[in-house]
């Protein structure tokens, strides 16, 4: 919740505030981006140190940030106040990776399962991002400015603590990660590709979001912008559904590139629509290859990334979207300034199709990186995952 909550609780705070979109935009941006940055490190700490022991103390880290940002905001400190505060907010541990990293050591050797709860993962997600932002400018909008970022900070000590404390399902830390740990998990073959892919399709989710904002605001019915954007997530969210019920076969390799393919070609109709029915049409048929993509991406991290960087690894793929979003976000506000409404779906479809051309380009190696699994098993020091668990996933 706090994720979705964040960047959409700063604009409507600091604009409320201070009548600045211009500000909070860029401090919502500054958490974002030391998010994107920091990630990846403390999730290297997390595989070194355990879930609990980092998660706890980053989450504190953060609260406190957070708590001090709102209190710079209400008294009106200096603007350079906030962004110091928002660098540091950006240690967020992320837990959608702590929580994928505990399905994958929980359902280790049971592909059938892990899938299921990818699936069921992605489909919470969709609720959450349909929830969280209409709770945080309702928060904001009918009590107080501070209001939506503080229920976020809050939901995001509470839940850390609720999560820390199921020490049942924490994997265990591998002690051999120690003498790996100056290699960064974005080295192991084909991870790269799908990080690289990742952005991408941020930058797809950023741009479909700010074009459909405005080309709504065009035809006179800003309001109704909202609706649309949960039938985009609502596709994604049956697909989602759907998708874990099913029981595929064939290699994740060519199921990840059937996909973006997929995604990529969906995104074209947006080019042509004249009106929100067609354009709520066009999304909830865009939004039906989204949760099957990043479910089986996640599988494909959880096959070739070693046990002993597998939440880094994880962390990487969200970070390779978050900084699609930011780039498809201000593109497609560029592009729809500069070029009418509908233009920005052209950032989209541009962005659609450069991620097709990655995970073209490197198809050869994500084809080629599970046969590479043994060796980096070995590199972290031997699993206690079952030797066919890469067949398995394979199959």
């Amino acid at each position: 919740m706090p994720m979705s909550m964040m960047g959409i609780g700063m604009v409507t705070m600091l604009s409320s505030l201070r009548g600045d979109y211009a500000l909070g935009g860029a401090v919502s941006a500054t958490v974002a981006l030391a998010a994107a940055l920091l990630g990846p490190q403390v999730a290297r700490l997390v595989d070194r140190y355990g879930q609990s022991r980092v998660a706890l103390r980053a989450t504190a880290v953060t609260v406190i940030a957070m708590s001090a940002l709102l209190l710079c905001a209400a008294l009106g400190a200096p603007d350079w106040t906030l962004f110091v505060c928002a660098v540091v907010a950006g240690c967020m541990p992320a837990m959608g990776s702590l929580v994928r990293a505990r399905w994958a050591h929980l359902y280790q050797g049971s592909p059938s399962l892990l899938h299921t709860a990818y699936s069921f993962e992605s489909v919470v997600d969709e609720i959450v991002f349909i929830v969280g932002p209409i709770l945080a400018v309702g928060l904001s909008t009918s009590w107080f400015p501070e209001a939506g970022p503080l229920a976020a900070t809050v939901l995001l000590g509470v839940g850390t603590l609720l999560f820390c404390a199921q020490g049942r399902t924490e994997p265990p830390v591998h002690p051999h990660a120690h003498a790996a740990a100056g290699r960064s998990a974005l080295r192991t073959r084909g991870l790269l590709v799908l990080v690289l892919t990742f952005v991408g399709v941020g930058a797809v989710f950023g741009s479909v979001e700010v074009t459909t904002v405005a080309f709504a605001d065009h035809l006179h019915h800003k309001a109704l912008s909202s609706v649309v954007l949960a039938v985009y997530a609502l596709g994604s969210c049956i697909a989602g559904i759907v998708f874990g019920a099913l029981k595929l076969r064939g290699p994740l390799s060519r199921r990840f590139l059937v996909g973006i393919v997929t995604l990529g070609v969906s995104m074209l109709p947006l080019l042509f629509v004249k009106n929100l029915v067609a354009l709520a049409a066009a999304l909830f048929v865009a939004g039906l290859s989204i949760s099957p993509t990043m479910v089986t991406t996640m599988g494909l991290v959880a096959l070739i990334v070693p046990a002993a960087k597998l939440t880094e690894g994880m962390t990487w793929t969200t970070t390779g979207l978050a900084v699609g979003v930011a780039f498809g976000s201000s593109a497609a506000g560029w592009v729809v300034d500069a070029a009418g409404a509908s233009g920005g779906y052209w950032v989209t479809v541009a962005a659609a199709g450069l991620s097709v051309a990655t995970a073209f380009l490197g198809s050869r190696r994500l084809r080629s990186a599970p046969e590479q699994r043994e060796g980096a098993r070995v590199e972290s020091g031997g699993s206690d995952e079952p030797a066919g668990r890469v067949e398995q996933l394979g199959r």
